[in-house]
């Protein structure tokens, strides 16, 4: 563990502890009928602090995903390689760049047009892309060489029963499987590059437009996953229809309600966010993460147990800077809605049972220095879908009354 981790660590835990004190005051000032509003206002900075030392958190998460520079375990073919796509990213010429490409890679040119890209080019998407998505770090993650990606999976299981000495037994209720099928379609990313820029050999030019590319398709991604509608995007956990959690059925997303329109509960708030955690059926559970933005989670650091005397929130260097709420990890992803009338901006899921993420094999590339005068657009296209595959394993709170 770096120094730099070690410091944001022991930061969060200052702040921590002072967001406890000062909760703690504003409870006992409002109990004493004193205004809050200064104690309010600095409950708010701390909060916002301990959001920023989040950030510091995935910054440098993702610095540490950067490809490492070298190339002593290349091959010949793809050093040669590496060396024609460099030439082709910088000047434009593709001379030979296809059949070098083909044994470097076992592939050409894109049939729309491109070029596939360099391997760590493609890799350093993929690395990037769980810093900045939470539900990309979360789900299960799976890469196809089709357009389509099936599955049956089981929605019910058999049945046992009983057998009376000297008695036939008959058939148990057969388990029931549903197909779930997820489809991948194309997005792209346009990074622009002055053309002084592709002139200067001392820009590490594949890294840096990698890097792009990955924050790009990664931001883009991480949006779909919550709030999808699926139609020629991925489809996200909020993109279903929602059901009170009484009347769920496979194909919809069982929610508990908060008991209150746009917030917790006014009294004991902590209970229905148990009925939640408990709404998740026991075999989901290890493994299962809370997902929220930061505006809910700094709402749900004040919440305490029914006696008052514990916060239901905790810091844990183990789950990051989401710290752990009733025992599981928090993750945040500011996809979610910000608390609202009727708004879903809570889920407790096994993502990694309950989620799946499809990326077609390979990115492509297309050079544009045509466009705008003075500059190359880089066109980075790749084929990715996603969608719930286990509608058990998710669950949503709804800020209503039911």
């Amino acid at each position: 563990m770096t120094t730099e981790i070690v410091k944001l660590i022991e930061d969060q835990g200052k702040a921590w502890h002072e967001f406890q004190k000062t909760n703690d005051e504003i409870i006992k000032a409002k109990a004493d009928g004193k205004t809050v509003d200064e104690l309010r206002a600095k409950l708010d900075l701390i909060s916002a602090d301990m959001n920023k030392q989040q950030e510091s958190f995935r910054d440098f998460e993702k610095k540490a995903n950067r490809p490492a520079a070298g190339n002593s375990e290349m091959t010949q073919e793809q050093l040669e390689h590496k060396k024609a796509f460099n030439t082709f990213l910088r000047k434009g010429r593709d001379d030979g760049l296809s059949e070098i490409q083909a044994k470097a890679m076992n592939t050409g040119s894109d049939p729309d047009g491109g070029y596939t890209v360099l391997p760590e080019m493609d890799m350093m998407i993929d690395r990037v892309a769980p810093t900045i998505s939470a539900m990309y770090r979360l789900a299960d993650v799976t890469t196809i060489s089709t357009a389509k990606w099936s599955k049956l999976v089981k929605a019910s299981g058999m049945a046992m029963r009983r057998v009376a000495d000297g008695q036939t037994g008959g058939e148990t209720t057969e388990p029931t499987y549903k197909k779930v099928e997820i489809e991948v379609f194309t997005a792209e990313v346009e990074p622009w590059v002055y053309n002084e820029t592709l002139e200067d050999s001392f820009i590490n030019l594949e890294a840096d437009l990698a890097d792009e590319a990955a924050i790009g398709f990664a931001e883009g991604a991480g949006a779909e996953f919550i709030t999808g509608n699926g139609v020629g995007k991925a489809r996200g956990i909020a993109g279903y229809t929602n059901v009170a959690n009484s009347a769920y059925a496979w194909g919809s997303v069982g929610y508990i309600a908060s008991g209150k329109s746009a917030a917790f509960a006014s009294v004991a708030p902590a209970d229905k966010v148990i009925a939640l955690q408990h709404s998740l059926k026991s075999q989901y559970r290890p493994g299962a993460v809370w997902l929220t933005n930061d505006t809910t989670l700094s709402t749900m650091r004040q919440i305490k147990d029914a006696s008052g005397a514990y916060y239901l929130w905790q810091p844990d260097p183990t789950a990051a800077f989401g710290g752990r709420f009733l025992g599981h990890p928090v993750e945040i992803d500011d996809n979610f809605a910000a608390i609202a009338a009727g708004s879903y901006s809570l889920a407790f899921g096994n993502f990694k049972r309950g989620y799946q993420i499809v990326n077609r094999a390979g990115t492509t590339v297309i050079r544009d220095n045509i466009t705008a005068k003075g500059s190359t657009k880089f066109n980075f296209r790749r084929r990715f879908g996603a969608g719930i595959k286990n509608f058990e394993a998710i669950k949503l709170m709804r800020f209503a009354t039911s």
